[in-house]
């Protein structure tokens, strides 16, 4: 939405976790969105009114660009991803696209390839393009990774813990972590299986790819996570709407970290399974299982300061039973959209 400075109001907006009245959104020249004031807004076109509810754009947290359709994602009510784990180049290019005024893609932030031990986790799996992982076997392999991962416009770091194979040495991934935090870019593990949200956690990682799903985590752990990492959430990814265990492990384990105060990303995973392209509204209601409330839902899925804007025709709804459903049927605003002028 970059460009002239422009003015979007509607009936109500949903920012900084309340949902308001009397407030309009205001675009900077260079697309950056703020709230202020309604009565700031001019008359004239400049201004564009809507019905219904506008709020920061709707974020997926974890997305695989490689596996998925990214044009029926945005459609779906999908604003950004953050792609964990691609072929650089390849993503990259994508990023660039997504970027362009007129794009049908949603904004993406990208970490790169997967970084793993030599023969570990995905390399081992059918679904993962050659080039979307990267071993790593010393801690100066670990520095020339995240510098090339860097170079290429990563803005995250992504690292696999999985104890169904060959896993990083804790001298080596605690190289990465800390060659990753020396240029400022946050790292994310995918840690399946026992030990590897405690390798993750000692190694001084700051988000978890999934909610853990394979174990019951101590209380005491689990709290230590909760000071200091973020998880994003991936609990549609277990029966994909059936009934399964693993998902039962996860959205306890989930519940136990809100309730000791743990950050919250929605992701789904998506490319992981049959899962919807676009807003998933089984991952809100597990989030909401969770102990979410559905203002805490959105603040897991939206980003302020940022520059997409999501918009809800028929209004939001913040009762919990019919919340995930209104949400789904929010759509990624841009210039092309003018319902009417003020």
């Amino acid at each position: 939405m970059a460009g002239r400075v422009g003015w979007l109001l509607a009936d109500s907006v949903w920012w900084g976790g309340r949902l308001r009245t009397g407030v309009a959104l205001r675009v900077a020249p260079d697309g950056l969105v703020k709230p202020v004031p309604a009565e700031l807004a001019p008359a004239g076109d400049d201004t564009r009114r809507f019905p219904g509810t506008l709020l920061p754009g709707l974020v997926d947290a974890h997305v695989h660009s490689a596996l998925v359709d990214l044009g029926t994602v945005r459609a779906g009510g999908i604003a950004e991803v953050w792609d964990l784990g691609g072929v650089p180049a390849v993503v990259a290019e994508l990023a660039g696209r997504a970027r362009e005024a007129d794009s049908s893609l949603p904004r993406i932030r990208y970490a790169g390839p997967f970084l793993i031990a030599p023969g570990g986790y995905p390399s081992d799996r059918p679904w993962a393009p050659a080039g979307s992982w990267r071993e790593i076997s010393s801690a100066a392999e670990a520095e020339a990774a995240v510098a090339e991962a860097r170079a290429v416009g990563a803005t995250l770091i992504k690292v696999t813990a999985h104890a169904g194979g060959p896993q990083l040495a804790p001298a080596v991934l605690k190289a990465l972590v800390t060659a990753a935090h020396a240029s400022e870019l946050p790292v994310v593990v995918h840690a399946e299986g026992s030990g590897t949200v405690a390798a993750a956690f000692t190694a001084g990682a700051d988000v978890l790819a999934h909610t853990p799903w394979t174990e019951r985590i101590d209380d005491s752990l689990l709290r230590a996570c909760a000071q200091r990492m973020r998880w994003i959430s991936t609990l549609d990814i277990h029966g994909w709407g059936e009934p399964d265990p693993a998902r039962d492990t996860a959205v306890d384990n989930l519940r136990r970290f809100v309730g000791y105060g743990g950050t919250v990303r929605y992701g789904t995973d998506l490319g992981n399974g049959p899962l919807p392209a676009g807003v998933n509204v089984r991952e809100i209601r597990l989030l909401q299982s969770a102990g979410l409330t559905p203002d805490a839902v959105l603040v897991a899925m939206t980003e302020t300061g940022g520059s997409t804007v999501s918009w809800i025709a028929g209004g939001l709804d913040l009762d919990p039973e019919r919340f995930a459903d209104a949400l789904a049927t929010a759509r990624v605003l841009d210039d092309g959209v003018r319902p009417a002028h003020r």
